[in-house]
């Protein structure tokens, strides 16, 4: 099959690449530098220059392929519906998976699957109506999918490491905000890449989170993470220092969240593969 993706030369793209290639398919990337092109060619796939305010090379790209897979991150969710729409508009009735994210779930209180209801901090919310419309399609004859992935982890592990391990190589102590007795929902990058190559199979209007099962909580994550960097001090946040030190994202990194990947299990054979988060977050670095 041949597959555009977008955001193929980002943490998450270069597994899904690596995992397409992996099982036959062709792949083509969106690319907006020379040095992304340059990265998505060594992984086998063929660049296609442009960015997601790129309508017509995104319907055209889109029009060539069998499949989309949308993982760059919009600037806005004007920027996304409108990426989408064009890229659905060009592949018709091929497979479009399209991303989102757990966090639109806010704190879940206990384990909870795709049906529960949105809450998410301000930083998500603007996920609702990009993702009806994406998924309204499916009633027109297009075949959409939503994976929403849980935090990640594994690799380059880009978001975490950007909030908590450069704060603790700068400081000297891990963050932790509040007790961090809440959840996160996590997920290993390859397990995640393999989700999106089997969502190209999926149902059309199917939604399927992405998380690997087992969900430490923020204090065990900050003391896996202090034990990679050889660094023995927590530093305890309130909400509002946290704030003020990562930005909007500190609410989200705040969530409890606990979900179960029963339905991708299910529905697609799923088994990620990665059960012990911790023991890879504790990994030297």
């Amino acid at each position: 099959m041949k597959v555009l993706v977008t955001g193929g030369s980002g943490y998450i793209g270069k597994a899904v690449i690596a995992a397409l290639a992996g099982q036959g398919h062709r792949v083509s990337a969106l690319t907006r530098s020379d040095r992304a092109a340059r990265t998505v060619t060594a992984l086998g796939a063929a660049p296609v220059q442009g960015g997601l305010g790129d309508l017509e090379v995104l319907n055209r790209a889109a029009a060539q392929a069998e499949a989309v897979i949308h993982l760059a991150q919009a600037g806005s969710g004007e920027e996304d519906l409108a990426a989408a729409g064009a890229m659905q508009d060009g592949i018709g009735s091929g497979a479009y998976v399209h991303t989102g994210g757990t966090w639109v779930y806010g704190d879940t209180d206990g384990v909870v699957d795709e049906s529960a209801p949105w809450n998410p901090p301000a930083l998500v919310a603007w996920r609702k109506p990009v993702e009806d419309a994406v998924l309204a399609r499916a009633r027109t004859g297009g075949r959409p999918v939503v994976v929403q992935p849980g935090l990640l982890y594994g690799g380059e592990n880009r978001l975490i490491d950007a909030f908590y391990t450069a704060a603790a190589r700068q400081s000297g102590a891990v963050p932790c905000i509040a007790e961090g007795a809440n959840h996160w929902a996590l997920v290993h990058v390859d397990d995640l890449a393999e989700l999106y190559v089997r969502a190209l199979c999926a149902q059309p209007g199917s939604v399927y989170v992405g998380v690997g099962g087992v969900s430490p909580t923020a204090r065990e994550c900050a003391v896996a993470l202090a034990r990679s960097l050889k660094i023995s001090d927590i530093a305890t946040l309130t909400l509002e220092e946290a704030r003020r030190q990562m930005g909007p994202i500190a609410d989200a990194f705040a969530l409890d969240q606990q979900l179960t990947p029963a339905r991708a299990r299910r529905e697609l054979g799923w088994n990620p593969r990665f059960g012990d988060p911790l023991a890879v977050l504790a990994q030297d670095r």
